[in-house]
């Protein structure tokens, strides 16, 4: 009964003897772990300890009880602690529950009994620091709620766009690359366009010609289907050919002049400097000025374009590593899955193996094996590609010998091509270590005749020197029997030992003296 009455309750370790409002008494005390008792137990010598701690105790067995040795009074078999012996306390868990309590959490002002403790305030004080699943940080219980949705770095988000769950930290990366986010069209201003049917978008948005940006260079490109920013990406080779086109055509003397202008270095400090005042400069042409603005766009846009696809790179990036982490998971599942199927398919193997045994297993020693597709087998065995077969297995009683028949259907040894060959086989059993060794009961081995006139047998008695009726050491013994057990020349024509192409083979094990 005690046994039943502790596998009912939920374990949890002893109180915290701080709860208390009042010094707490040694006979309040876990022997374990030596705080408040907590469903208390009492074992045999008397010792009381909380259950979840008398059953972590005693879960490998019966254990001595350490409190009987360090009080000196150990003695066999009342100081052995064992889950079967110990029963629930009830008096000082009545006890216990009326003892005055506290909250021991810093700015929590509860004050009750032990009982009202652990029903009513135990796991669920406002103050108390708890540890977030996600992020691992602790905080108080009262603050839980509010950092899981709002504040974890670590909480799961799922993309309002296309439901996928990411980590708050990644959702921001995901949005640079998520197929269902929503664009706007720089040239008709439609919002709310999908940045998979975007590049659609483009291809039918009613808008304005564009020019290229490097018209001034020499660009004749401009379109209204919304391509220009691909022009821009595709064309990035051909536009730094015009720029450096643009940069050699400024003369020589100018561009001096122009690099004077703007700073002269100082030689005995190595800085730089502005032109000192007074100091010839040449003004630079309005050609020059219209150039060096063009060249000043030029670099503008493509800041632009090298900022723009840095950051689309960094967000594919991520959302490769993502998905390869993702892949990587799904492949260690697939593997999982592939490894417990083949278990599965190896169990469900021997399971088949071992319903055919036992479908035509017999435990009385005697044994009919009914073996068809004669004609099939015997081309089989004369062209070497089945030369024998195994009867299923067959015993002598439920926990006695285990044997079989074993059968060449164009001989072996002196009956090669002229005899069939049969013989018996003892199997390596279960009970093998109960039985009589070696081997002794005789064997009597027969082609059963179907019209029942005229059976050919024959019988032997094992030679007990003989490795082939020793205790099998593997899962078969050597074959021992009948190699000239019946010419071949008997089956053929109207035989009656082959009808319908099958014949019969009947084994008997003489049980005396077993």
């Amino acid at each position: 009964m005690s046994r039943i009455w502790m596998e009912s309750i939920v374990p949890l370790p002893g109180i915290p003897h701080s709860v208390l409002s009042v010094p707490m008494e040694n006979k309040y005390k876990c022997q374990q772990c030596l705080q408040v008792l907590r469903k208390p137990v009492q074992a045999q010598c008397g010792h009381r300890f909380c259950v979840h701690c008398f059953k972590q105790l005693t879960s490998s067995g019966p254990k001595p009880c350490e409190a009987c040795r360090e009080e000196k009074i150990y003695e066999e078999p009342t100081s052995i602690l064992n889950i079967g012996d110990a029963f629930p306390d009830n008096a000082a868990s009545r006890e216990i529950a009326s003892l005055p309590a506290q909250c021991l959490n810093p700015g929590c002002a509860w004050k009750g009994s032990i009982k009202e403790y652990e029903t009513q305030h135990e796991g669920s004080c406002e103050m108390e620091r708890v540890q977030c699943e996600a992020c691992k940080d602790f905080l108080l219980r009262s603050e839980m709620e509010k950092h899981c949705e709002r504040e974890c770095e670590a909480r799961i988000l799922h993309c309002k766009y296309c439901k996928v769950s990411c980590s708050f930290k990644d959702i921001k990366a995901h949005d640079e690359v998520c197929l269902k986010f929503p664009m706007q069209c720089k040239d008709c201003g439609r919002k709310k366009i999908p940045r998979e049917r975007y590049s659609l978008h483009l291809g039918f948005c009613n808008k304005p010609k564009h020019s290229c940006p490097f018209i001034e260079l020499g660009c004749k490109y401009e379109n209204n289907s919304g391509k220009l920013s691909e022009h821009e990406k595709n064309s990035t080779a051909e536009h730094l050919r015009l720029v450096l086109r643009q940069v050699l055509s400024v003369a020589p003397p100018q561009a001096e002049a122009l690099l004077l202008s703007e700073c002269q270095e100082d030689s005995g400090l190595g800085l730089y400097r502005a032109p000192e005042e007074g100091a010839s400069s040449h003004e630079p042409t309005t050609d020059l000025d219209k150039k060096m603005r063009a060249l000043e766009n030029i670099v503008c846009v493509l800041n632009r374009e090298v900022e723009r696809s840095s950051v689309t790179l960094e967000a594919f990036s991520h959302q490769h590593r993502l998905d390869q982490d993702k892949l990587e998971n799904l492949n260690n599942k697939v593997q999982q899955l592939e490894r417990a199927l083949a278990m599965r398919d190896l169990q469900l193997s021997e399971t088949e193996q071992l319903v055919r045994e036992l479908q035509f297993c017999t435990y009385d020693g005697i044994f009919v094996w009914k073996i068809s597709d004669f004609a099939r087998r015997r081309v089989d065995a004369v062209a070497g590609r089945t030369p024998t077969m195994f009867s299923p297995a067959f015993y002598s009683s439920k926990y006695g010998y285990k044997m079989c028949l074993r059968l060449y259907l164009n001989g072996d040894g002196t009956g090669r091509g002229t005899h069939l060959s049969l013989f018996f086989v003892v199997m390596r059993g279960g009970c093998d270590a109960l039985l009589k060794w070696p081997f002794s009961q005789k064997v009597t081995l027969m082609l059963l005749d179907q019209n029942n006139r005229e059976h050919i047998i024959d019988a032997f008695r094992p030679d007990i020197s003989s490795t082939s009726f020793q205790r099998p050491v593997s899962e078969m013994n050597i074959a021992s029997g009948c190699p000239l057990f019946c010419p071949l020349g008997k089956l053929a024509g109207k035989s009656p030992y082959l009808r319908d192409d099958t014949i019969f083979i009947k084994a008997i094990v003489d049980l005396t003296g077993l």
